[in-house]
């Protein structure tokens, strides 16, 4: 039987085509480390990999297993740049900063891309990725951004679509242009994730899984992690929870607000199907973005947001097929295989949350839906932090990310009462 999420409905056709998904005991006792983790997903496996590589103790503790939340359900897309555009973190931090930042997340795919190859992960990439507009009143901006990223930002590889080449890319007529981008493209997340927890544990990481933080504190120098099984003691700490920390961290939680994202897959469509012939990745223009892509065997994997109320993966697939119908009408009765949902964490200005929360103790998340990519680079300026170069990891710390309004009581219903109206806005 396939092992499903306890956090998150569904089990994910990511887990279903893995056969060696190594399980990692839980903690028993306590013990003392150079670094501790809390947060098996990108960001803390990728951190435990280098920290471990350069001779650092380090031990890494997840409530559940490794990639249970996002990291491991997400859309497998990577994108370019921040999950802002760069023209927009001109207008806001000025160019030379924004360039700075355009150009880690650069550097944050080719690492990415690299360290499958070091280790030997097969994470099933596939080049391209088009951004598609559903509504007339975008096209200028995509324009103008495709010109801006050749011109200003020194980035040749994107060029903007008119509506014959995005329909014929596509293979649907329901968007009117786009942008398309050659320099990234799609991975499956779960093999990044197995063979990250897999490199790491080479490079002697200790790693727990089914070991759930229940407090953490930094007094006299020292950083204690709490579970119910045993105490880890520091000299520092990271928290890469993102979505997932709860009640565990207050900054945090208050600066990266949970939100649910589902996808469905379904049934191979044949190499016949006029659905994205060239196997490209896909994300358009609503503020509550729906994304899809071909996976490796021909399946059609379609997520999107509007569907956060729902429970079950039985509602997910409801709610994905109608999305699907309305792109491609031909499959409006598609099979569905497997649906599956998680949480997204987001913040005020879809901009990374990282912060020194309490001395020694740095939190990491907020990535917006741009996080396959930038959440594993984080991990190893982590690392470089911790050797003593904090240089790279400041250009995110530095952003102007603030908290959510409402507190504890209000965020969440503000939130839905948000994201509702977004919806609507798409619409019209």
């Amino acid at each position: 039987m396939a092992y499903q999420s306890p956090i998150s409905p569904g089990i994910s056709w990511y887990e279903s085509t893995i056969a060696d998904r190594t399980q990692y005991p839980a903690l028993d006792g306590s013990r003392s480390a150079d670094v501790v983790i809390v947060g098996g997903g990108f960001t803390g496996l990728s951190a435990a990999v280098h920290l471990a590589s350069a001779g650092v103790d380090v031990v890494l503790l997840e409530a559940f297993r490794f990639g249970d939340g996002a990291s491991g359900r997400n859309g497998g897309q990577l994108g370019t740049g921040q999950r802002s555009w760069a023209e927009e973190l001109e207008a806001q931090y000025g160019f030379e900063r924004a360039k700075a930042l355009f150009d880690l997340a650069e550097e944050a795919k080719s690492h990415l891309l690299e360290f499958a190859e070091t280790h030997k992960i097969d994470i099933e990439y596939v080049p391209g990725q088009m951004s598609v507009v559903h509504k007339k009143r975008y096209l200028k901006s995509y324009r103008e951004h495709a010109e801006l990223m050749t011109t200003r930002f020194n980035y040749p590889h994107i060029h903007y679509m008119e509506a014959d080449e995005t329909a014929e890319r596509l293979g649907s007529t329901r968007y009117l242009g786009g942008l398309y981008d050659k320099g990234t493209g799609h991975i499956q997340p779960m093999k990044l994730v197995v063979g990250t927890a897999r490199a790491a544990a080479k490079a002697g990481a200790h790693l727990y899984e089914n070991t759930k933080v229940t407090g953490i504190k930094s007094e006299n120098g020292k950083v204690t992690a709490t579970t119910a099984t045993g105490t880890i003691t520091a000299a520092k700490a990271l928290i890469a929870v993102n979505a997932y920390g709860g009640n565990l961290e207050p900054v945090s939680a208050s600066h990266v607000m949970p939100i649910r994202s589902f996808i469905g897959a379904t049934v191979p469509l044949g190499d016949d199907s006029p659905v994205l012939p060239g196997g490209e990745s896909v994300d358009d223009s609503r503020f509550v973005v729906r994304y899809f892509r071909r996976s490796q065997d021909g399946r059609l994997l379609f997520g999107g947001r509007e569907a956060y109320t729902a429970d079950n993966p039985l509602d997910i697939s409801t709610h994905i097929r109608r999305q699907i119908a309305e792109i491609y009408p031909a499959l409006a009765n598609v099979e569905m295989t497997q649906a599956w949902g998680g949480s997204v964490g987001i913040t005020m200005p879809r901009q990374p949350f990282v912060r020194e929360v309490m001395p020694n103790v740095i939190s990491a998340g907020g990535y917006s839906g741009h996080g396959v990519m930038l959440s594993n680079f984080v991990g190893k300026l982590y690392a470089e932090t911790v050797a003593g170069n904090r240089d790279r990891l400041k250009l995110l710390e530095d952003l102007k990310v603030p908290s959510f309004p409402g507190g504890r009581t209000f965020r969440a219903p503000m939130l839905f009462l948000a994201l509702s109206w977004y919806a609507l806005m798409d619409r019209i």
